[in-house]
């Protein structure tokens, strides 16, 4: 059974996707943008979108009734690899030590409305 998760904590999609997918036993998040759903805008640098995005995703597993302790794995798209120490700084922040998701962190060649950073999720319940 396939439920779809939504929240307004977390923005909307600008496009024809969910914000999440529930499967039962996962939760598997479309990538989250660095937008502040409360304003729509993007904060500046690095840092502050990769604390962005990941709010979102965090709050779109609370819809869900997970926490990022859930979170088995990690896709982070970069626009400028250069960023990747900065991003992984703030990254660490939201799970916990010890016990940090599988990940894959890639350069791309351009985000959605120019972001710096979009960051997907799967999370086991």
């Amino acid at each position: 059974m396939k439920t779809i998760i939504s929240t307004a904590n977390a923005p909307a999609a600008i496009g024809p996707y969910s914000q999440a997918t529930d499967l039962g036993n996962l939760v598997i998040t479309s990538g989250q943008l660095p937008i502040d759903p409360a304003t729509g805008a993007f904060p500046e640098g690095i840092q502050a979108q990769t604390k962005q995005s990941l709010t979102n995703v965090k709050a779109i597993l609370e819809a869900a009734g997970l926490t990022m302790d859930a979170v088995v794995k990690t896709t982070v798209f970069l626009s400028d690899m250069n960023n990747f120490g900065a991003m992984n700084e703030v990254y660490a922040t939201f799970f916990t030590e010890g016990s940090y998701p599988a990940r894959s962190a890639v350069e791309v060649a351009r985000l959605p409305k120019d972001a710096l950073v979009e960051i997907e999720v799967i999370a086991v319940k």
